[in-house]
């Protein structure tokens, strides 16, 4: 890639830079190249001038996502600092975020404006980019609950607008084309007691921290909770557990103790070591109750 011509730009421009401090997990090797831009305009030109046939992947805070340890061919996206992250309660109980923010600080500044049903955000270790990519959700309510609408820029650097219809949600997917950039998006919820908000998300948070191991190196829940033939919806951890695989090892890597969907780096695990540990995971599964377990964790790059 360092042969290859990249646009000028405003903001950063690293390359051959390690993705391993840019993930929740910690490992990976590094992208060609990897680009901060300062604001929308400066990625709107970055992409206007990038040529087509330069691979593009934006990523957010790297919470749910496994970068192989050979890294990743072309240009990785990531949008950093404040220019990215603001937040803004708007009338009618709406809230305006942009991609980088984290869902916690959306749901924190819903909270102080009086405005409930975002408080869900308060668990999901994501920004609102990946929210809006995987249709992020937890106990029981999901992004396309809130969602009116959200601006991106596709690979040509043009601004669109799309409401929630368009998106044509389902469990943690949308139907948009994958080269989209989110740049921010605007959530309905309800007037609300802020203080009745905010004990909700404490409520949320508390639990998390009971039954997942958010302060280890991790990636959040590992696989999507199948259906069975009947329609009965499963829980993913619960078909791991009784495969045997909580707390099994691979390497440095290890299916938490605390919660079996959850894969852990203990501190010396290859990229390599936790997505062959969740491929062993599936196996069990399989093998155990005839069932493919889907990854729900994005894996990205050479192996």
């Amino acid at each position: 890639m360092s042969e290859l011509h990249l646009p000028e730009v405003r903001g950063q421009l690293l390359r051959g830079e390690s993705l391993a401090p840019f993930t929740w997990f910690r490992v990976g090797g590094p992208a060609d190249a990897v680009f901060l831009p300062a604001d929308a305009d400066d990625l709107a030109q970055f992409l206007a001038a990038l040529p087509h046939d330069v691979p593009l992947l934006p990523i957010g805070v790297g919470s749910n996502l496994i970068v192989r340890d050979g890294g990743v061919p072309g240009v990785v996206i990531r949008l950093a600092g404040r220019a990215w992250a603001q937040i803004e309660a708007l009338d009618g109980a709406r809230i305006k975020a942009g991609a980088g923010a984290l869902d916690s600080m959306v749901a924190r500044a819903a909270a102080k404006a009086g405005i409930g049903k975002l408080e869900f955000y308060a668990g999901i270790p994501g920004t609102i980019g990946g929210a809006l990519t995987m249709n992020a959700g937890c106990y029981g309510s999901e992004t396309k609950d809130v969602l009116i609408e959200a601006t991106a820029l596709d690979r040509s650097g043009k601004r669109l607008t799309f409401t929630n219809a368009d998106f044509g949600f389902t469990y943690r997917h949308n139907a948009l084309p994958e080269e989209l950039i989110f740049l921010d998006a605007t959530f309905q919820g309800v007037l609300d007691d802020p203080m009745a908000v905010t004990a909700r998300m404490a409520e949320i948070s508390a639990r998390r921290e009971a039954s997942q191991p958010i302060r280890e190196k991790t990636g959040g829940s590992t696989f999507k909770n199948p259906t069975a033939a009947n329609g009965e919806k499963l829980s993913a951890w619960k078909l791991n557990d009784e495969a045997g695989m909580r707390g099994y090892r691979r390497g440095g890597a290890q299916v938490s103790e605390l919660h079996a969907n959850f894969l852990i780096n203990t501190g010396d695990a290859t990229a390599a070591d936790i997505e062959g540990l969740g491929e062993d995971v599936r196996a069990a599964v399989k093998a155990k109750h005839g069932i493919e377990l889907e990854w729900e964790i994005k894996r990205i790059g050479r192996a």
